[in-house]
């Protein structure tokens, strides 16, 4: 981990103090605020979570596969809706 030093904490909790208007009695929270900004900056990244096996995923493929051509077959059956005829426009 890369360490964070006074400076850039200081630096960075300056420049929130300025973004929220300089309020008088906050630089103790601007100081945390910005050493856990800066910290989540450097904090190395987690690794992902273990892929599922290519056994659970091609099961799960099937079931989709049916539930969107049973949709499909679902959609297709209904009759469509008779299309509504335009307004006319009057003259002024």
């Amino acid at each position: 981990m890369q360490h964070i030093d006074h400076a850039q904490i200081a630096d960075a909790a300056y420049h929130l103090w300025l973004a929220e208007g300089r309020p008088e009695g906050r630089d103790h929270q601007h100081w945390l605020q910005a050493r856990a900004a800066l910290e989540t900056k450097v904090a190395p990244k987690k690794r992902r979570a273990a892929a599922k096996p290519k056994a659970e995923a091609k099961a799960a493929r099937p079931a989709a596969k049916k539930a969107v051509a049973t949709a499909t077959a679902t959609a297709a059956a209904k009759p469509k809706d008779s299309a509504k005829p335009k307004a006319r426009k009057t003259a002024k």
